[in-house]
């Protein structure tokens, strides 16, 4: 690219045609804003006393690091200084009124996978802006298609800003130095077809059929009759295999399993699965819990679960299609059918 293209100037170009664009230019500004000084906090880890150790329960009974509570404040702070009626925390039970009369909601993982830190892996934030409804509760149950912009930031080796906006995906990388973040790659799209996959593999014997099927035909491959020889990946960072999937393309699993915590998935709908279904969908892929498409489902609870199947068109359509064949009641079972006859061949 050959002159730098800030944030700002990009947001000044983006929003003009967009409803609400003013404000939506406001909150990613006021979010990004917020994420460069939680990227310094983390660069800096021990020696500004952010351990990654615990730091209590949050209010869906998961194990809190100190560092999430850090980031919930910066996060909610630089928010109230934005034109936002409401806004839902991962660490918080139920959304948080800041302006009542604004036009916008954020829903937003202000750390996810913070678990990470301690081993020096990728972590991020989440977010999904979405219009105020008719009244501010409600907009957070509304399907994820009501999103008018979502995006994660990136704190790893560079802090990178994956933005969903007016229907396309830019991503931008924080210049330290002038901290302010430029672009670097415009309407990225994710590669149609290829042969890779992230899961967590340790968890095989919980996977119902659907699963299973398919990634014992991509271990098996070309010796098994497919098509190609597919690599397998695991970061187990949602925000770090999601860049990935935009740099290279594959899809990536976190399925329901047959676990009792894991019955309706892990990933939370309205700040983890809605807004990476509408940066794959608008970057040319997809994202479905293998039966129903992420962007059509409207929450029930604020911290509710999904299963999140995302990435490359032809991955995820190939997992909806196993799915489709095995009726509900018997995803436990082997699927001896696609021993004999698989997706691939």
């Amino acid at each position: 690219m050959d002159e730098r293209v800030t944030l700002r100037s990009h947001l000044d170009q983006s929003i003009a045609q967009i409803p609400h664009g003013a404000a939506i230019g406001a909150v990613i500004e006021a979010i990004a804003a917020a994420a460069i000084e939680l990227a310094a906090l983390i660069a800096d880890g021990p020696l500004a006393d952010i351990t990654g150790q615990d730091g209590g329960i949050n209010s869906d009974g998961d194990r809190q690091k100190d560092i999430d509570i850090v980031a919930d404040e910066m996060m909610r702070r630089a928010l109230r200084d934005a034109p936002v009626a409401a806004v839902l925390s991962e660490e918080a039970a139920v959304p948080e009124t800041l302006r009542p009369e604004a036009r916008l909601c954020v829903a937003i993982d202000p750390l996810d996978g913070s678990a990470n830190l301690e081993n020096n892996i990728s972590i991020g934030t989440i977010f999904s802006i979405r219009p105020r409804g008719n009244d501010i509760l409600s907009t957070f149950f509304e399907p994820g298609t009501a999103q008018c912009a979502a995006g994660f930031f990136v704190y790893g080796p560079q802090t990178t800003l994956v933005l969903a906006l007016n229907a396309r995906v830019d991503i931008f990388i924080l210049d330290r130095r002038a901290r302010e973040f430029l672009l670097i790659r415009q309407a990225v799209q994710v590669a149609r077809d290829t042969p890779e996959f992230a899961i967590n593999a340790s968890n095989r014997r919980h996977w119902h059929g659907p699963v299973r099927a398919y990634i014992d035909e991509c271990l098996a491959g070309t010796s098994g009759g497919g098509e190609a020889d597919f690599n397998m990946r695991w970061i187990g960072s949602l925000v770090a295999e999601s860049l990935r999937i935009l740099a290279r393309g594959g899809v990536f699993l976190y399925p329901a399993d047959a676990r009792p915590s894991y019955r309706e998935g892990r990933i939370r709908l309205l700040y983890e699965a809605h807004p990476m279904a509408l940066v794959m969908e608008w970057a040319g892929g997809a994202a479905s819990t293998g039966r129903r498409r992420i962007l059509e489902l409207g929450a029930k609870t604020p911290h509710q679960r999904v299963p999140l199947i995302m990435g490359s068109v032809r991955g995820v359509r190939d997992i909806a299609a196993i799915h489709e064949r095995i009726e509900p009641m018997f995803d436990n079972s082997d699927a001896p059918l696609f021993a004999r006859r698989g997706l691939f061949r």
